[in-house]
């Protein structure tokens, strides 16, 4: 099992990226009050039939070639039911994939979220072509960063591997993370 839910949100992003994904929608909640983590990945990419959702849960199962067995949603199944939290996919072929963890905040098997600001940060960087619209909420605070606006404002010729550029990527995630959070570890 991954040792943190970024890593798997990191995982489940790689899939939709393979999917042709054209934006990739990540949501974290957290909400003490409520004692749940939700994680949300919705993307635009190919999409998948009734059966493939339902393979796509099997540990024995994998499209992939350059691995036997793909482990990234059924990780991330077991890690969310595991504290009594729920798992879904939604998805519509030629439509797109929404993966849905809840996690029971309190649990005592619950891994930490980790890194999030590095992941989404790895995720944009490396990922130039898709869009990313990233939204980060703990209580009732919250921040959003999409890829979009971003674009809009620098143009298309700057990359968001530019040194300057990243970093203000990473900055960005980070600030507001801490500042949305209080720099609590989730």
């Amino acid at each position: 099992m991954m040792p943190e839910i970024s890593l798997n949100i990191l995982d489940v992003a790689e899939n939709s990226v393979r999917a042709k994904a054209a934006l990739i929608e990540i949501t974290v909640s957290v909400k003490p009050k409520e004692d749940t983590l939700s994680v949300i990945i919705r993307d635009d990419g190919c999409g998948m039939t009734a059966d493939q959702v339902k393979r796509a849960q099997d540990p024995f199962f994998t499209t992939r070639t350059t691995r036997i067995v793909g482990l990234g949603l059924p990780f991330f199944k077991q890690a969310a039911e595991s504290t009594g939290g729920t798992f879904r996919i939604d998805s519509e072929k030629g439509k797109g994939t929404t993966v849905e963890a809840v996690f029971i905040l309190s649990h005592i098997d619950r891994m930490p979220l980790g890194d999030i600001s590095s992941t989404i940060h790895t995720l944009i960087v490396f990922n130039e072509q898709i869009d990313f619209k990233y939204t980060y909420e703990y209580d009732d605070k919250g921040f959003i960063l999409d890829t979009r606006e971003m674009r809009e404002m620098l143009g298309d010729e700057i990359s968001f591997m530019e040194p300057e550029v990243s970093l203000f990527i990473w900055e960005y995630l980070d600030n507001n993370k801490q500042e949305t959070d209080g720099g609590v570890d989730v």
